[in-house]
């Protein structure tokens, strides 16, 4: 049984910053305001680049002139 609880326990610790990693804030500048993201904000992301036919890339690595793209675009829908 305490085998099990160590498992258990480093599973969660390694696991754990996965999860907090993958929540980010942005500002949009533009617009005044700031923006979570997670994976509601991904799936808007994707749908972004299939509406505009561009192959997915993380926002983060975006070009900050790209980046400004999709905040415009996301304001509008």
């Amino acid at each position: 049984m305490y085998k099990f609880l160590n498992i258990l326990m480093l599973g969660a610790a390694l696991t754990a910053p996965a999860a907090i990693a993958q929540e980010r804030h942005y500002e949009d500048k533009a617009h005044h305001d700031s923006h979570t993201w997670n994976s509601d904000e991904d799936q808007r992301y994707r749908s972004y680049l299939r509406e505009h036919h561009k192959k997915y890339r993380e926002f983060n690595r975006m070009s900050r002139k790209d980046q400004d793209n999709y905040w415009n675009w996301r304001h509008s829908h």
